[in-house]
């Protein structure tokens, strides 16, 4: 069965990318089938693989914005990218998908569906990863539209946290048109526990909110040292904190994915 995930926060710099970078390659190092999709206009995902360069010359048809122009049943397929590592691909995106990631999505139509219809061609994989944008227009509403589960990348800091709110209003929305959807937590990202500031908008984020994961992705160099080569961290650094903590929190998303069926099944 697949699992599509979400990673969603309107802020920028809160760890989207990076975290879907290197979790989709914890998940396929342990042997799971993991497709990335790249639904922020800026490519950090695609270029986190392939170099800006090649990813800012990618045209149309071989981006995620092909989703948006198609004006029948798209092969989903035909925008697939592999990448150098086993059981990992990805939908890329690039500048050419800022066009269509308009404000007020809800108003959009059937457009507000343009990726339901690819990953339900993706059933193959055992999990898709969804980088959104830092907004919470047309792509961050699609992917809400297209998932399982949401995450939600929070930074221990003041600007980290702000604008939750909306997010959580985003997501309830959604639900609305998409009922399976789900939060499954927040994720403290880039924590440094040399920072009193740190720890205390981490005990603060723990009292507010009840699903916030165990697991902390740290600060660490070893994630911008393994992103410099061009390798999820298990890949490049497979011994630092920075990989144990994706090792932790692929383990804690699959016990909080397997509990939600769990508890659907018993009502």
């Amino acid at each position: 069965m697949t699992t599509t995930l979400c990673l969603i926060n309107q802020k920028g710099g809160c760890g989207k990318s990076s975290t879907c970078f290197h979790l989709g390659g914890q998940l396929a190092f342990e042997g799971e089938r993991v497709l990335l999709i790249d639904a922020d206009p800026q490519g950090s995902l695609s270029q986190g693989f392939f170099g800006s360069q090649c990813v800012e010359r990618l045209t149309p048809s071989e981006t995620l914005a092909k989703a948006f122009r198609a004006t029948g049943v798209l092969d989903a397929a035909t925008l697939l990218a592999v990448t150098p590592f086993e059981n990992l691909d990805i939908l890329r995106a690039n500048h050419l998908l800022a066009p269509h990631n308009t404000p007020e999505p809800e108003t959009l139509g059937l457009a507000q569906f343009a990726f339901n219809s690819l990953v339900s061609q993706f059933s193959s994989y055992d999990w898709v990863l969804f980088d959104c944008p830092p907004n919470l227009y047309a792509c961050s509403w699609n992917a809400l539209l297209a998932s399982d589960v949401v995450v939600i990348p929070t930074p221990p800091e003041d600007f980290g946290t702000q604008g939750l709110i909306a997010v959580h209003q985003a997501i309830e929305s959604a639900q609305k048109l998409n009922p399976r959807l789900r939060r499954l937590g927040h994720l403290i990202t880039r924590r440094d526990s040399r920072l009193l500031i740190h720890r205390a908008y981490e005990q603060k984020l723990r009292r507010l909110y009840d699903d916030v994961f165990e697991t902390t992705v740290p600060e660490g160099a070893a994630f911008k040292v393994s992103l410099a080569c061009r390798k999820p961290v298990v890949m490049a650094s497979p011994r630092s904190k920075a990989a144990l903590s994706m090792k932790q929190l692929a383990a804690e998303i699959r016990q909080r994915v397997a509990a939600q069926i769990r508890r659907e099944r018993v009502a």
